[in-house]
Order: C-alpha cells, then structure tokens, then sequence
C-alpha cells in the first residue's frame, strides 16, 4: 500500500491540473491533459509555415495549457509575445464559430490570415470557410462574445 501512495497521489495531481485548466476557463481548446493544439507547436505555422510537431521535452504553460515547440528559439518567440502565435477562438474551429458552436480544431486544417492562426474541423470544412474569410471571421468574432465562456456541449442544445 506504502508503494501506492505516490502513484495515488500523482494521478490526484493529474486530474487537479486537468481539472483546472477547464474551471480557468472553456474558451481554451485542449484536451483533457491541457495539451494545447494537439502538441503542435503554434510558432511554426508562422515561421516554417506548416504544422509541426512540438517535442514533448520543449514545452511552456500558457493559460494553464501546455504547448509543444519543435526548437527553443520557437518556445522564446511564444513566451516573449503568446498572444501573437495562439489560434483564434481558443483553437476551435474557425467555421464552427461562426456557425455558433465549438467543434474541435484540427491542426493540420489551418491558415494564417492577416497575422492570427485559425484552425477549421476538416479539409471540406476548412474549404467552406476559404470561400468566405472575412464574411466568417467577422461572424465568429461576434459569436464568440458569447460563446467563449460556455462549455461545446452546452452550445449543442
């Protein structure tokens, strides 16, 4: 039992920090561990202009989320400007939030437009939402007043 304890404890802990990274907020996309876009590193859409995958070992905690960087000089940049690389609406899709709800993001369906990140569900998704940029970026800024704060399930009723 002695031998339990600190395995018991951990799993507390896990399911404390999971916990909290929800009750700060829902407007945050990310999973039930606070891993941030699927561990993709948000620099390197900007900087290499792809999806890359964030290396486990490189991480900060940005709004009780975790985020993955494929190299350190991505993680500085983030640390030093966060709000400058974070994807839109909490990384939710980009469509679903216009439409009114909060479906999740998938990092490889993504653009960068005017400097912000957004991410889209799917590829035909993602192709609806090109056709219409700032027709649904407009829509989904005004939505999202009112429904950052609410939790995906809520918003399906």
């Amino acid at each position: 039992m002695k031998a339990l304890k600190p395995l018991l404890a951990g799993i507390a802990l896990s399911a404390t920090l999971a916990a909290s990274a929800f009750a700060a907020g829902v407007e945050l996309n990310a999973s039930s561990t606070g891993l941030a876009l699927q561990g993709y590193d948000p620099v390197a859409y900007f900087t290499d202009g792809a999806p890359t995958k964030g290396n486990w070992k490189i991480t900060t905690i940005h709004d009780d989320a975790t985020y993955r960087f494929a190299s350190e000089e991505h993680k500085a940049a983030f640390e030093a400007n966060p709000e400058a690389y974070l994807p839109q609406y909490g990384g939710y899709c980009a469509f679903g939030a216009a439409m009114g709800f909060k479906f999740d993001g998938d990092p490889t369906h993504w653009k960068v437009v005017d400097g912000e990140l957004f991410l889209n569900i799917s590829k035909d998704i993602q192709e609806r939402w090109v056709a219409d940029i700032p027709g649904f970026v407009a829509q989904a800024d005004e939505n999202w007043t009112q429904i950052a704060d609410k939790a995906p399930e809520d918003l399906q009723q």
